[in-house]
């Protein structure tokens, strides 16, 4: 079997992505503290049509070496904006209509697997620190809590993978 070379995926280029209409998905980094992965989920976004990213608190924004080697060059495609507080980014994201889904291990919580979003309706996926999860003030302000299930030993997944998992369902459920 041959490879698709990169002139047969017919990927457009920057200008013709930034122009192109995107999914109604946000997704809201909570004071991501490694710069790969904020780089990763530039090129998460990037592939899923994300409509915009918002990079909240301590957060690096590009540019950036550290997120360039993960993102390879995502982070010029990808409609970004730094907030100072998740908060500021989700009152934004509230008048703009989106529905808040936190990425968190809470008691309410709905496994990811049984999550469906509608067509027609705006999401904002918020995902947390690598270590501490997302801000429990950040939860309390949410609509919907989202959880991967698991069944190994460890609590939680890597934060750029956990947000591929939940983007991946959510931009996969609007199709």
């Amino acid at each position: 079997m041959e490879k698709k070379t990169i002139w047969d995926l017919q990927r457009p280029s920057v200008e013709e992505y930034r122009r192109q209409s995107k999914r109604p998905i946000a997704v809201v980094l909570d004071n991501i503290r490694s710069l790969n992965n904020v780089g990763s989920v530039f090129r998460t976004c990037d592939a899923l049509g994300v409509s915009k990213l918002c990079l909240c608190g301590i957060t690096a924004v590009p540019p950036s070496p550290e997120i360039h080697k993960t993102a390879l060059g995502a982070e010029d495609s990808v409609d970004w904006k730094q907030y100072d507080t998740t908060l500021d980014a989700l009152a934004e994201l509230r008048r703009e209509g989106y529905t808040i889904c936190t990425l968190e291990q809470v008691k309410e919580s709905t496994p990811l697997n049984q999550f469906r979003a509608e067509r027609g309706k705006r999401y904002a996926i918020v995902v947390g620190h690598e270590v501490n999860g997302v801000d429990p003030e950040v939860v309390n302000q949410s609509d919907v809590w989202l959880e991967i299930p698991q069944e190994g030993t460890k609590h939680s997944l890597n934060v750029s993978v956990s947000l591929g998992i939940a983007l991946w369902q959510v931009y996969s459920s609007m199709l």
